[in-house]
């Protein structure tokens, strides 16, 4: 797709991503869900207003009437949808850093649109391809409150969704870095209310960032360690711009890598003939867990729109698949929602700890036997990019391991694996290198990243 990458379209606010860039893909969805009523919602980024009045405005243009729902953390836009059956234009860039901005299109079931239906609105934008309404069915706008409230409620009361006793049960203290972002109005309210004592740290709605950058990465979230390792706080909980990813600190104040976290709720939740849906630079710790619990794993390319697509597939060919996900704190849990949603995730990380009775550093202990490496290089322009794709794809056709191109190239060699990709929201490649050894795994991602490098 020429305009959707992998989690949505985003880019640098008013150059890349511009108001009538926004109006034509509001018109597109519309134009395409033929709905009588659309959402629209934002994060707390400083364009947030401006993108979702051109996203009501071409709603409106194609007949839609628009909810406005006002700065919301994304798993509360996805309750929204499936509980009132409207679809939405999500405006957030998730965790990019401020200057960015972006759009997600999530359907009248609360989830993210599949890559075919991204297909149809794209070609509507490109083809300039619209049902403009006449003047008198243009669309009306609501200013709708309470969908922060209706959120928090459904995940604290849903029936079977997480163990709220066992949580309170287990006394624990919870550190909260919600990022400035959208959790801020939602994260810390919801564990207070499944019992636990909450203390904060980032958690003003601030879309220029100021306490740290919006990804969720060890480089960013020394404040929270900070409270975690000075206070008597059980754990961490740290979420990206839109809330839709959560990762975790120790209690020691030490980052819980996403793969390890992931792959612990993974083998709490799994049986014999499950399935679990991820991306094609999955962890070899989430490759151990499927196959001691005897379960199957799909991979795809990475974003969660491919994870999304999916999983859709295998549960209508009748397999469960009770976890999905990638290993940067995007977990879905299916039966709940198939949606990302950070401060879901928190509690079911809670849950495991409830359940184990230790602290974190030994519940995760037994996932922590890999070392992974992650480098980005930037590119210029696209014709850059190219070339240093091409650079190493040279370097991959010389390897002694066989690549897999289901996203990118990535090379396995039974006790480690490099892979190499584009970014689907940034201008950079990304290099992602695993080992139990670590010096194996620095060595995999420099060799790949000196490939990489001279294709300049």
């Amino acid at each position: 797709m020429e305009l959707f990458g992998s989690s949505g379209i985003r880019g640098v606010a008013l150059r890349y991503l511009t108001p009538e860039l926004v109006l034509d893909i509001a018109k597109a969805a519309g134009t395409t869900w033929d709905a009588d009523r659309v959402a629209v919602a934002r994060d707390t980024r400083t364009t947030g207003e401006l993108f979702a009045n051109a996203a009501a405005s071409g709603l409106a243009a194609v007949g839609c009437d628009v909810d406005r729902l006002g700065v919301v953390p994304t798993p509360a836009v996805g309750n929204y949808c499936e509980t009132a059956g409207v679809p939405c234009v999500l405006v957030t860039a998730s965790h990019n850093p401020p200057e960015f901005n972006g759009i997600k299109l999530v359907g009248d079931d609360g989830v993210e649109l599949s890559v075919g239906v991204l297909e149809r609105v794209e070609r509507r934008v490109l083809d300039d391809d619209y049902d403009h309404a006449n003047w008198r069915n243009a669309g009306a706008t609501t200013r709708i409150e309470g969908a922060v409230d209706d959120y928090v409620g459904q995940l604290i009361d849903a029936v079977d969704a997480v163990d709220a006793e066992a949580i309170a049960d287990a006394g624990l203290t919870v550190a909260v870095d919600p990022g400035h972002g959208a959790a801020s109005v939602s994260s810390p309210r919801i564990y207070r209310e499944l019992g636990c004592d909450v203390l904060t740290v980032n958690a003003t709605p601030d879309g220029h960032f100021p306490g740290r950058q919006s990804e969720p990465v060890p480089e960013n979230l020394g404040d929270l360690q900070r409270l975690v390792a000075t206070t008597d706080a059980d754990v961490g909980i740290a979420h990206d711009g839109d809330a839709d990813r959560a990762v975790f600190v120790d209690e020691d104040g030490e980052f819980v890598d996403g793969d390890t976290s992931f792959a612990a709720m993974a083998d709490a939740c799994l049986d014999p003939g499950d399935a679990v849906v991820s991306a094609v630079n999955v962890s070899q710790r989430l490759v151990d867990v499927c196959d001691a619990n005897d379960a199957d794993l799909e991979l795809t390319p990475i974003g969660a729109t491919n994870i999304i697509t999916r999983t859709r597939e295998l549960h209508e060919e009748g397999v469960n698949v009770p976890i999905a996900g990638e290993g940067n704190g995007g977990v879905f849990f299916p039966p709940y929602r198939l949606s990302r949603d950070g401060a879901y995730i928190g509690a079911r990380f809670l849950e495991l700890l409830a359940a184990a009775d230790a602290p974190v550093s030994e519940a995760v202990a037994p996932y922590e036997d890999y070392h992974f490496v992650r480098r980005n290089v930037e590119y210029a322009d696209d014709d850059e990019r190219d070339e240093m794709l091409s650079a190493a794809r040279a370097y991959v056709e010389t390897a002694d391991a066989e690549p897999n191109t289901t996203d990118g190239y990535r090379l396995d060699y039974g006790d480690a694996w490099v892979l190499v990709r584009p970014s689907g929201t940034e201008p950079k490649i990304r290099i992602y290198a695993e080992s139990a050894d670590a010096d194996r795994a620095e060595r995999l991602a420099t060799d790949m990243y000196v490939a990489v490098e001279s294709g300049r």
